[in-house]
């Protein structure tokens, strides 16, 4: 099929295809692309493609009032999205950052949030259901979610009981950041990471206030599963961690402000972290440990009580666009579960090793478990480990 440029003379899909990824580069103004492609029959084949080319009066929101709470990760979004949003919609978003899903799971128990879309992790996704404190979604009010184009391994625990409950984000890996002008030879292991955090990295260490992680660590240190309940196994974790304290920097999920100021020179780390980091501080390793970890999946989800559902819909259908999802994964340096996203993303990203690491190293990871979230001896661990 061909379009039409503004001279009236065909243009072919491949010039199209062409003259967009020229575009998306940066090479050609937008002035340009829509000259030579002709605006109307462009704009009709690019709609999910490329939103912030289509007029704004083709934004048929509709009233989605003028607000929308939005709770979410640190360090996890692409602000020119956020802000295109809002200007195309008139809904101003209020960020709330979170540190782990214990905390979300209990502002949501707790009521009045507020929160019109949040993004849990994988493993929790069922307790929320069992809970009754997410709503199914609607996918009629997500035309630009194309289930059959995302990775079932990543997608799969939206759906519970024949029922999609949520939306995919992202996914990615649970690992450590090392600053190699710090620590010359850096860990590999989990056992590593303590062994020297208790050494030569003593008082530069920080891990995450996030049970399933911090706790998930010392258990893999030890040989255990990432995911353990046992209680010897979860003994000896909360020994490794006790032990540990007295040379820890900080206990944050925040941890990125620590690394960057050089007063915290190792610590547990997603990898879109990972990713932001080495991107401004060539000195800083992500490391996928070679004894275990954590890999998985984010979603976007709409609390039972979300005030604002109209927006909420809005929201998450417009970040389900493939360019969107492209243009935040640039960003924050998660890889998208969506196929067509990724073929969006410039080679750098679809083939960086911190993004998609070596098959050998994914092998060890595991996926959080739901036993996890609610089990009562991880959270004591957990709380006598803060306190000690």
């Amino acid at each position: 099929m061909s379009q039409i440029s503004k001279e009236n003379k065909p243009i072919t899909s491949e010039k199209l295809m062409n003259e967009f990824h020229r575009y998306q580069k940066g090479s050609i103004t937008r002035r340009h692309f829509l000259g030579v492609t002709g605006m109307g029959a462009a704009m009709a084949v690019l709609a999910t493609a490329m939103p912030s080319l289509l007029p704004r009066k083709a934004q048929a929101f509709g009233d989605l009032g003028d607000r929308l709470v939005f709770s979410t990760w640190p360090n996890y979004h692409n602000q020119v999205n956020l802000d295109e949003f809002t200007k195309l919609t008139g809904v101003h978003i209020q960020l709330n950052a979170f540190g782990s899903n214990e905390e979300m799971l209990a502002k949501l128990q707790a009521g009045g949030t507020g929160w019109d879309v949040f993004v849990p992790t994988n493993y929790t996704i069922s307790n929320y259901v069992q809970l009754d404190l997410i709503q199914a979604i609607d996918l009629s009010r997500v035309p630009n979610y194309d289930g059959s184009a995302n990775d079932q391994k990543f997608a799969g625990p939206a759906t519970v009981n024949g029922k999609v409950y949520c939306i995919p984000k992202n996914w990615g890996t649970t690992g450590f950041i090392v600053n190699t002008k710090k620590i010359k030879s850096g860990p590999k292991s989990w056992k590593a990471f303590f062994d020297v955090t208790m050494g030569a990295g003593s008082g530069h260490t920080i891990l995450h206030d996030y049970q399933l992680t911090t706790i998930g660590a010392a258990l893999c240190a030890l040989g255990y599963s990432f995911n353990s309940i046992d209680l010897k196994e979860l003994a000896a974790a909360e020994a490794l961690l006790i032990k540990s304290k007295p040379h820890l920097f900080a206990i944050t999920s925040d941890y990125q402000p620590g690394m960057r100021s050089g007063d915290a020179w190792m610590s547990i780390c997603w990898n879109g972290d990972g990713t932001q980091l080495k991107k401004d501080l060539p000195e800083m390793d992500y490391v996928v440990a070679t004894d275990g970890g954590e890999i998985w999946t984010d979603f976007y989800a709409i609390p039972k009580d979300a005030p604002h559902l109209d927006a909420a819909y809005a929201f998450i259908n417009f970040m389900q666009d493939p360019y969107v999802q492209a243009r935040e994964a640039s960003v924050h340096g998660y890889a998208p579960t969506d196929s067509r996203a990724i073929a969006l993303q410039p080679d750098s990203l679809s083939s960086d090793p911190i993004l998609h690491p070596a098959a050998a190293l994914m092998d060890g990871l595991e996926f959080g478990a739901a036993q996890t979230l609610t089990d009562p001896a991880r959270a004591e661990v957990m709380a006598r480990f803060k306190s000690a």
